[in-house]
């Protein structure tokens, strides 16, 4: 793709972590700063986004100053500067966004607004030197449940996704209500391993389609937990709950491999440093001859490293922003607003 190193300085700001990182021709990491705001938010049960932004323009600078000073350049070695547009909340995600946008202008240096979903699919390129496109990836976030045909670096097909509640989501709002508290998915993995699942809960299937949907299953957890009160066993109901939602992510799975013919599959995105779906996810690749490929843990949750990557693919393959790209709050995969 070049003799030339290609440096991107990128920028993540769409939830709770304020994130900035250096990234070398998209798969190597020479910083990636990351300051996460999960101890302000657990008082609340969940992010509240007037805090969320307020954290991020007090944080975004030192992380900036930081990650140039972990990686050992100055900005006049930045090749290009890009950021997260969208998905996200519209608060937090203008912070990155007219950060980056403010030092491209500065420096007279090109700026490249990057999808968020995407940036979560490239953090495997990191991980995973040799992985190139075609493959199937799962996108299971607090935010995101897509089942993705990643045809290149930047063409993606959605075969599913949610029709409702993403698995993120479903996870926190059951860790809510069986006492667990904020961030639900580490916490019910946790627990998850002192119990066995031994409830019987709700899996939602569609015929025609390879969508999700999670509602249902969270509504019988909390239908469960207000008819036997104190005496729900909570390993087992945590336990019965990974089971559940694994097995119809992995049967969807399962099936867009048969649809695509391939056998190449990635996960990404926050609930894919669960280890309950990681350790079922391998067993599956053992019994039909899959190869499964995840981002390392610190790529799994939101991080500036993953917008470096996608960013350096996206302006391989000729994209570019103009300083005037809003934030886009609902952004779905395979918009494409940066020109």
């Amino acid at each position: 793709m070049g003799e030339k190193d290609l440096l991107v300085l990128s920028i993540e700001s769409s939830c709770d972590e304020t994130s900035c990182a250096i990234v070398k021709n998209g798969r190597e990491v020479l910083s990636n700063i990351i300051a996460t705001q999960i101890e302000i938010h657990k008082r609340y049960g969940g992010v509240v986004p007037e805090i969320a932004s307020r954290n991020h323009i007090d944080a975004i600078s030192n992380v900036v100053n930081e990650a140039l000073e972990k990686a050992g350049v100055s900005i006049e070695d930045i090749d290009l500067i890009s950021a997260t547009y969208g998905p996200g909340l519209v608060g937090a995600l203008l912070v990155g966004l007219s950060t980056a946008k403010a030092m491209a202008w500065a420096t007279k240096k090109p700026f490249l607004g990057v999808h968020h979903i995407e940036g979560h699919i490239a953090a495997n390129y990191i991980t995973h030197k040799d992985l190139e496109p075609p493959y199937i990836c799962l996108v299971v976030s607090g935010g995101h449940s897509n089942l993705v045909y990643v045809k290149d670096y930047t063409e993606f097909e959605i075969l599913g996704r949610t029709r409702d509640d993403a698995v993120g989501e479903a996870f926190d709002k059951v860790a809510r209500v069986v006492g667990l508290g904020y961030p639900g998915g580490p916490k019910i993995d946790k627990m998850a391993k002192e119990g066995s699942p031994t409830y019987k809960l709700p899996k939602t299937f569609f015929e025609d389609s390879l969508d999700f949907s999670f509602s249902g299953i969270k509504t019988a957890v909390i239908n469960l937990v207000h008819k036997e009160g104190d005496y729900i066993n909570v390993p087992d109901l945590c336990a019965s709950f990974e089971d559940a939602i694994t097995d119809v992510l992995l049967s969807n799975l399962l099936k867009a491999c048969e649809m695509k013919n391939t056998n190449k599959i990635a996960l990404a995105g926050g609930v894919s440093a669960n280890s309950y779906l990681r350790n079922a996810l391998d067993k599956m690749g053992e019994e039909n001859n899959l190869k499964i490929y995840y981002p390392e843990l610190v790529y799994c949750t939101d991080n500036a490293a993953m917008i470096g990557s996608a960013a350096y693919f996206d302006h391989m393959a000729g994209k570019s922003s103009n300083l005037d790209l809003n934030a886009v709050p609902y952004l779905k995969l395979g918009d494409k607003l940066r020109k």
